[in-house]
């Protein structure tokens, strides 16, 4: 044992039995390296026996006070007490089968409970946000005809004036093509004219 470690023996009152809250201490001490034990008390309080290096221990007591939800965490009795160096690691002590069936169960609905209750409020937005979608859905379903012939129709008008591009484009380069060989002709038949008349561009 280490002088810097220290044991408690902590008793919690709240809502801690039949919300999985001893599985939450168990987790916790497991993931901070405490060793000792957690147990339901017949009063529907918890017993923890925790015990470990100081900071870890300030750790858990710190986070043994904020359980997740349906848990309630109203009191904490904190006694120092003997370090026992037989405890290795961290565990449940579980009771009687029949009332760890009903700890689970329990856990179960009350879990259940919470997030039902919690849905409940938002159930009519739910219903709202549906029948939004619906008349949205049918609006578009009405529109649909409308929107694709004009679609269609823009489809057609773009390969229409594509295709008269195309057309323009050939008689272009077609036109283009002929005026070349017009001019070469007639550059050949200037060229044997002054040929012909003994003229030339050169000085003697």
């Amino acid at each position: 044992m280490l002088e810097s470690e220290l044991a408690f023996k902590l008793k919690i009152k709240g809502k801690v039995q039949r919300v999985g809250f001893r599985r939450y201490v168990l987790d916790l001490a497991q993931d901070l390296g405490l060793n000792g034990y957690v147990k339901n008390l017949p009063n529907g309080s918890v017993e923890i026996l925790i015990q470990g290096e100081k900071e870890q221990l300030s750790k858990f007591l710190s986070m043994v006070r904020e359980p997740p939800l349906p848990a309630e965490v109203r009191e904490v009795e904190k006694e120092e007490t003997i370090l026992k160096p037989e405890f290795k690691g961290f565990k449940v002590i579980y009771g009687e089968l029949g009332d760890e069936l009903q700890e689970g169960f329990g856990a179960m609905q009350n879990i259940f409970y919470m997030y039902w209750k919690e849905f409940k409020d938002y159930r009519e937005e739910f219903r709202e946000f549906a029948k939004r979608t619906d008349e949205n859905f049918k609006l578009i379903l009405e529109k649909y005809g409308e929107i694709s012939e004009k679609l269609t129709r823009i489809m057609d008008t773009l390969i229409e004036e594509s295709r008269k591009t195309r057309e323009m484009l050939e008689i272009i380069r077609n036109d283009s093509k002929e005026t070349r060989e017009k001019l070469t002709e007639a550059l050949k038949l200037l060229e044997k004219a002054i040929t012909k008349g003994g003229l030339s561009t050169t000085h003697e």
